[in-house]
């Protein structure tokens, strides 16, 4: 997962994404899979396959849904306050610039 952050160019440093996004889409499409009665679902009548493209329309969808609402809520904070600190608030360091917060030794 860290070759694909570092080849898209994106910061993700909880790996939130590649966690839970990943994590959560994997097993939405095998909640698909397992419900057939064959595997130890309890879902008469259904193919694993049919099922899966179905759990894959709704992955996609949500994943769509998420994209497009995280964009909208973006630019609105990129045109209010701003996405980033200035680069001297960067170099002063966040703690310091942003809250005032010292270490202090005992």
């Amino acid at each position: 997962m860290t070759r694909l952050k570092q080849a898209l160019g994106y910061d993700d440093s909880l790996d939130v994404f590649g966690l839970h996004g990943v994590g959560g889409m994997v097993g939405a499409i095998l909640t698909g899979v397992f419900a057939a009665p064959g595997l130890g679902g309890y879902v008469e009548g259904v193919s694993p396959i049919g099922q899966a493209l179905v759990q894959l329309k709704g992955v996609a969808f949500t994943f769509v849904y998420c994209f497009v609402v995280s964009w909208a809520i973006l630019g609105a904070i990129k045109l209010t306050v701003g996405l980033r600190a200035s680069r001297e608030e960067e170099e002063q360091g966040l703690d310091l610039a942003e809250h005032n917060e010292r270490a202090y030794n005992l």
